[in-house]
C-alpha cells in the first residue's frame, strides 16, 4: 500500500524537485531519500500522505540545495538547469510552457532557498499556507508575505514579453526557419526573427568551450550562432526536439550529443536562445521521465 501511494504521488515530488535543484541526478537523490523515509511511515496515522511527502521532498531539496551553495558560486560561466528534452509537439509543450521552460527557471534561481519553496508550493503547486509555514519552520503570516516578495522579485527580474513573466506558446516554424539562416550563414535573415534585445546565454560547464557571459543584443547573437554553427562544418547534425516547453534542437558531433539549444519566443520573434553544452548535463537525454 505504501508504495502504491508512493509511485502515485513519485512525478509530482519529482517536479517540485526538478524546479528546486534543476538538475536530474539530484532529483533522482531526493526523491529515494524521500521513499527511504517514506517507509517507516505508518500509513493510517496520516491524514494526508501526499503533505507528508511535500514537506519530506521540500526539505530534501533545502538541504541539498544549502550543502551546494559553494559549488554553484565556483561554476564557471553561466548555469542552466539540466534540460528535459523530449519529442513531444505543441500539446505537450503547452503544458510544460508554464512553470518547467529554462527562462522560468533561470530567473526563479533568483530567489533564496526558502522564497524558492515557498513560491513554488503557494503558486505552481497549490499548497495551503499553513502546509507550507510548517513546511519551512516559519508562520502562516510570514509565508504569505515571502510568497508576496518572490512574486515582486520575479516580476522584476523577467524581461518584458519573457517566458517567466507572461508564458506563450512556442513558435516551431519561427525556431525552423531562424536555425536555417543560421546554417546558411545569412545574417539578414538571423536578424529578421530576433528581437532587438535578444539574449544567448551557453552552460559548457568547465570542460566545453561556450561563452563566459551572457551575448546580448540581435546584432552580436546573430554573429554569435553563425560563427558557432560554421566552426563544426559538416561533422554537425541537427534534430528538432521540445525542450522544457520550448521548441528546441538537439545538435550532435559525428553522432554524439554536443548541445541542445532552446528558444524563448514572443510575438513571432526570438527573445533569448539557451545552450547547453556541459556533458553532464547531457547525460539524461532520452531518459524517460515522467514529472508534474
Amino acid at each position: 500500500m505504501n508504495g502504491a501511494v508512493f509511485e502515485a504521488e513519485r512525478p509530482r515530488l519529482r517536479g517540485l524537485a526538478y524546479r528546486m535543484l534543476g538538475t536530474i541526478s539530484d532529483v533522482d537523490d531526493v526523491v529515494q531519500d524521500a521513499w527511504l523515509r517514506w517507509q517507516a511511515v505508518d500509513l493510517d496515522a496520516l491524514d494526508r500522505p501526499e503533505a507528508w511527502l511535500t514537506t519530506v521532498t521540500t526539505r530534501l531539496c533545502l538541504d541539498r540545495i544549502r550543502a551546494a551553495r559553494r559549488r554553484r558560486e565556483e561554476y564557471i560561466g553561466p548555469w542552466l538547469p539540466e534540460p528535459l528534452v523530449s519529442d513531444g509537439g505543441p500539446e505537450q509543450a503547452a503544458e510544460l510552457a508554464d512553470s518547467l521552460t529554462l527562462g522560468f527557471l533561470t530567473v526563479l534561481d533568483r530567489l533564496g532557498p526558502v522564497e524558492r519553496a515557498v513560491f513554488l508550493l503557494a503558486d505552481v503547486f497549490a499548497v495551503p499556507y499553513a502546509e507550507i509555514a510548517e513546511t519551512v519552520g516559519k508562520s502562516e503570516a510570514a509565508c504569505r508575505q515571502v510568497a508576496s516578495r518572490a512574486r515582486a522579485r520575479l516580476r522584476g527580474a523577467a524581461p518584458e514579453g519573457s517566458a517567466a513573466e507572461r508564458p506563450a506558446p512556442p513558435d516551431r516554424r519561427l525556431v525552423d526557419e531562424l536555425v536555417l539562416a543560421i546554417g546558411r550563414g545569412d545574417i539578414a535573415g538571423v536578424l529578421a526573427r530576433l528581437a532587438p534585445d535578444a539574449v544567448c546565454v551557453t552552460d559548457g560547464g568547465p570542460t566545453r568551450r561556450a561563452a563566459r557571459r551572457p551575448v546580448v543584443g540581435a546584432p552580436r547573437v546573430a554573429r554569435f550562432l553563425v560563427n558557432l554553427t560554421h566552426r563544426y562544418g559538416g561533422a554537425m547534425s541537427l534534430r528538432p526536439v521540445t525542450i522544457n516547453g520550448d521548441a528546441g534542437v538537439m545538435i550532435s558531433l559525428d553522432g554524439v550529443v554536443d548541445m541542445v539549444a532552446a528558444f524563448e519566443t514572443q510575438a513571432g520573434r526570438v527573445h533569448a536562445i539557451r545552450i547547453v553544452r556541459n556533458p553532464d548535463k547531457l547525460g539524461h537525454i532520452g531518459d524517460e521521465m515522467t514529472l508534474v
